[in-house]
């Protein structure tokens, strides 16, 4: 009996201190952030849980903007040297730091277009932090006036107004922080919050058709597996006017991955509202939340898949016809086919201008490849659809990059029968294309003098209707 007390004791003990290093591993800074009503400064206090020794800003141009540093405590003076703080080797527990917020607006050029009452201003240029390790956080209260509001990509704290929680994440790019008088929506979508920010112009427009277009943009995404596969989205509508391309509704858009996930769109607010819906980029943006972030090396695939679904999703959301959707993706894979055609899609990457048009469409094609593999082996019981809504049951959102091989051997994992390694093999670091026709023409996707039409009575016929049913 002895023996056993002892036991349950040691075990009792063993329990307790890992219970106690698990708690003390999850930590919480805390930074509160103020801003002045003219958005000519920004003052920041950060609290942190332990002394830390190493304070950084994402962007080497950050030192530009900040005018004063010192610690909380005896008010010492804090040096910088370009991205880095300068700490004392015992390292503090507070700190304290000005930025000039009006010279670090000047610096961005989508401010171009907005009114004095908004601006948009990177974190990378004002957030000064220690790298955030395993199991801790960052929790950031804005104190701002009361007629102002912020739109950041990180996560809303519940419970707690204007205070948000950044996390581990791959920092694809410059996130874009908005402050001030700006409209924001919330807005529900398949399983999930959509946080919607449109910024305002020298000119006002009407925004609730744009409101209504982000949220049907994004609930496309939903047709691929029933859910949207990041639970608190964001979207940052920028108008930009003709400036960026005249006759284009959405000239430019893009994912940023840094503490959150935020879709980025530029409009011409002065098209007319069928125009939106008739343009691909923001399906084709929202998209690339169903992979995790890739990296430059594996663009072509991140890219490709996007431009797979934005298609497929356009379809299945009654915005493009069958045919038309079938007739865009034999665009946009002959684009593919004729660029660099002497360079791997590995290659390409590594060239992405060079080569545009065979990055944004090699992915395609094997994403193309892999789904009717799927659906012609399992005589149409499992897709490529299948296949990602159980990725992101298990690893989405993604807080760390991915590689391309890393990604397809996961997504292998999740069939019988390898699908995605193979095609890697064969076409990633092979010159030219892949070639996908001969299964257009098992789909019945005939191509005459440069115009798709639909044979319905082609072997794999069913299954393409299938692909863009709604």
């Amino acid at each position: 009996m002895r023996t056993i007390l002892i036991n349950k004791r040691l075990v009792t003990i063993v329990l307790a201190l890992s219970s106690i290093t698990a708690n003390a591993d999850a930590v919480t800074h805390q930074y509160v952030v103020s801003i002045d009503t003219n958005l000519r400064q920004l003052k920041v206090e950060a609290r942190f849980a332990y002394p830390v020794t190493a304070i950084h800003a994402r962007s080497s141009e950050a030192f530009r903007f900040l005018q004063q540093a010192s610690d909380c405590d005896n008010e010492q003076l804090i040096g910088v040297s370009r991205r880095h703080m300068l700490l004392p080797n015992s390292g503090v527990q507070c700190i304290r730091y000005t930025v000039d917020l009006a010279k670090a607006a000047r610096a961005e050029r989508r401010n171009a277009t907005l009114s004095s009452n908004n601006v948009i201003v990177s974190p990378t240029a004002w957030f000064w932090r220690p790298a955030i390790k395993n199991k801790e956080s960052i929790h950031v209260r804005f104190d701002l006036d009361e007629a102002f509001r912020v739109s950041v990509p990180w996560q809303p704290v519940a419970g707690e107004a204007n205070t948000y929680r950044l996390t581990a994440s791959p920092q694809s790019s410059r996130a874009p922080a908005v402050f001030g008088d700006f409209e924001y929506h919330e807005t529900p979508i398949n399983g999930a919050l959509l946080r919607i920010s449109i910024l305002n112009t020298r000119h006002d427009f009407d925004t609730a058709e744009i409101v209504e277009w982000v949220r049907r943009s994004a609930d496309n995404i939903s047709l691929a597996y029933g859910t949207f596969p990041n639970p608190s989205p964001s979207a940052v509508v920028v108008p930009v006017g003709g400036s960026l391309s005249g006759d284009s509704p959405v000239p430019f858009g893009r994912v940023v991955r840094d503490g959150g996930e935020t879709v980025e769109l530029f409009i011409n607010q002065n098209m007319p509202i069928d125009a939106y819906y008739d343009d691909w980029t923001a399906t084709h943006e929202f998209s690339h939340l169903m992979l995790p972030y890739l990296g430059s090396r594996h663009r072509w695939i991140s890219e490709g898949f996007a431009q797979y679904y934005q298609n497929l999703l356009l379809a299945r959301a009654g915005q493009y016809t069958e045919q038309r959707a079938w007739q865009k993706l034999y665009e946009g894979l002959e684009r593919g086919r004729k660029s660099s055609p002497d360079l791997s899609p590995n290659e390409a990457a590594r060239d992405r201008w060079r080569s545009l048009m065979k990055v944004y469409w090699s992915g395609a094609a094997v994403a193309l490849l892999a789904d009717v593999e799927l659906r012609r082996r399992s005589n149409g019981t499992e897709s490529l659809d299948d296949v990602l809504r159980q990725f992101q049951s298990c690893c989405l959102p993604a807080n760390a990059r991915w590689s391309g091989t890393q990604l397809f051997r996961r997504l292998d994992g999740f069939v019988d029968e390898p699908v995605f390694m193979p095609l890697y093999r064969r076409y990633a670091n092979a010159p030219g294309f892949p070639d996908v026709r001969p299964r257009l023409q098992e789909l019945g996707v005939i191509v005459d003098d440069e115009r798709v039409w639909l044979d319905d009575g082609a072997p794999l016929a069913a299954l393409r209707s299938a692909m863009t049913a709604h």
